[in-house]
């Protein structure tokens, strides 16, 4: 097809690439089970589909989560994206956009923004209804933890810079859903680290100086760049300098200058690190933020690598557990929980390098025989995840009022019996009643056809149980209910 017969926004999309570009479609954020035919169905109803495709780990043949659609022309693809984006399919609404096979278009960053502060209630498709006012969007996605709940910021790229720019101008500090929302360029992390660092100061720090230079070699290096206020050398005790000092700049642009044009720079084979003073306070404040970016971003990175392993016999060890699991790929770590006695509490950790490793250990391992136990195998979740996780059941529990229909003189249980579920005791009254008694003691006067003195009563009762229900053994084992499938991370 000709290139002047692809619509102006495939064109703007794409960049002016081939036309076959703008007839395949990226299909992204699929339930697990979707398949190729379930995507046929759906966009076969917009136009004639060529092919589908749902990407699936190599190993164990699981979804990806995404796949492509593909037309015979743009027209029903620029169609298929306007009428079926964020459709639910199997459930979960569906995000669609434009394939590119060249990744420098979005991995340039161009027209790319970034927000923050966003109600929990804005999804993918209330975030592109916002900012598709500005112009045509490549991509729209908000972020989402395990379970599929917001974060509270997202991502929108637009065709264009000009786009983009609108959009910040017009929307930073606007409400959404009643919270003021930041809306700015996107940068990267090196971006951010440069710009963090931009900060303005006037003292200079500076290490791994050669132990002969002197205070005023270090004013005549620093000099260059402005006028200096003070340098000094620390030393120790005896006067031995320690290898580094201060330079104190009269103007903060002077400082900064410095600092760009110094630092890695060698002098007498000694590579020096400049760099902002900090007080003892900023430092470790700036450590701890370093620190605890650092276990985020690793936590995120290897989320749904990690492992929670139950049931596990004493005799494992973490080589034993390690070895257990090595077949599935590349273990990073490995530990089996004991208490302070070194007593193993039944339950470890495992953390692959990938989260496809770690899908198919879970596949292969949960139940597995091992030790002659059947091993319980989930993956790990953080406690903060965990927690916010039960809260939301919780709030979703009500209680639920039961009035079953009982033969006269003939209380229910006590709810919560062991194991003994809806079924009906003779002699045994309700709890408002008759108090709690140890064992399975009665009242006479309660026994149908007994009275008090006469023959002595057997220390137990038969349940009788309701037409309908099933029966059960007294004291027998409860049907173990449906375990998590995530368990917590410690």
């Amino acid at each position: 097809m000709a290139q002047g017969q692809v619509p102006v926004q495939a064109q703007g999309v794409n960049g002016g690439a081939n036309p076959q570009f703008v007839t395949s479609l990226y299909v992204g954020d699929l339930e697990a089970n979707v398949n190729e035919t379930h995507l046929y169905d759906l966009f076969n109803q917009v136009g004639q589909v060529v092919s589908v495709r749902v990407c699936r780990d190599l190993t164990t043949h699981r979804s990806l989560g995404y796949g492509y659609v593909n037309y015979s022309n743009p027209q029903d693809a620029a169609r298929a994206l306007d009428m079926l984006n964020f459709t639910p399919l199997n459930g979960s609404p569906i995000r669609i956009m434009y394939s590119h096979r060249d990744p420098s278009v979005r991995k340039s960053g161009a027209g790319n923004i970034f927000i923050k502060n966003l109600d929990k209630a804005i999804d993918h498709k209330g975030l592109h209804d916002t900012f598709s006012a500005f112009g045509n969007i490549l991509s729209c996605k908000v972020a989402t933890d395990f379970s599929g709940q917001s974060k509270g910021y997202g991502f929108v790229q637009f065709d264009n810079e000009e786009s983009a720019q609108k959009a910040v101008e017009k929307l930073n500090g606007m409400l959404l859903n009643d919270k003021q929302v930041y809306v700015g360029p996107f940068l990267r992390k090196q971006e951010r680290e440069n710009a963090n660092d931009k900060t303005r100061f006037n003292n200079v720090f500076v290490k791994n100086l050669s132990e002969a230079i002197t205070e005023d070699e270090l004013k005549k290096i620093f000099g260059e760049f402005g006028t200096i206020t003070s340098a000094v050398l620390m030393r120790d005790g005896d006067g031995k300098t320690k290898c580094f000092g201060f330079v104190n700049f009269e103007n903060a642009d002077d400082a900064a200058r410095a600092v760009e044009a110094l630092n890695g720079k060698k002098f007498d084979d000694k590579e020096w690190y400049v760099g902002k003073a900090q007080k003892k306070s900023e430092r470790e404040t700036e450590l701890k933020l370093r620190f605890e970016q650092s276990m985020k971003e690793a936590a995120d990175k290897f989320q749904g690598a990690n492992l929670y392993i139950k049931n596990l016999d004493d005799s494992i060890s973490d080589d034993k557990l390690k070895e257990l699991f090595s077949s599935f790929g590349t273990i990073t770590s490995c530990k089996v929980m004991r208490d302070p006695n070194g007593i193993s509490r039944g339950s470890g950790f495992v953390a692959f390098s990938t989260p496809d490793e770690a899908s198919r250990a879970l596949m292969e391992m949960n139940g597995k025989m091992v030790v002659s136990k059947p091993l319980y195998v989930a993956l790990a979740q953080r406690k903060e995840d965990r927690r916010a996780r039960l809260q939301a059941q919780f709030s979703q529990m009500r209680p639920v009022t039961m009035t079953p229909s009982v033969a006269p003189r003939m209380p229910l249980y006590p709810p919560g019996g062991p194991g003994l579920g809806q079924q009906i005791f003779y002699g045994q009254a309700p709890p408002a009643i008759i108090p709690p008694q140890p064992g399975f003691g009665y009242q006479q006067q309660l026994v149908p056809g007994m009275r008090p003195g006469g023959a002595p009563m057997p220390n137990f009762f038969v349940p009788m149980v309701q037409q309908g229900q099933q029966g059960q053994r007294p004291g027998g084992r409860r049907a173990g209910a449906a375990q998590q499938s995530q368990q917590p991370m410690h």
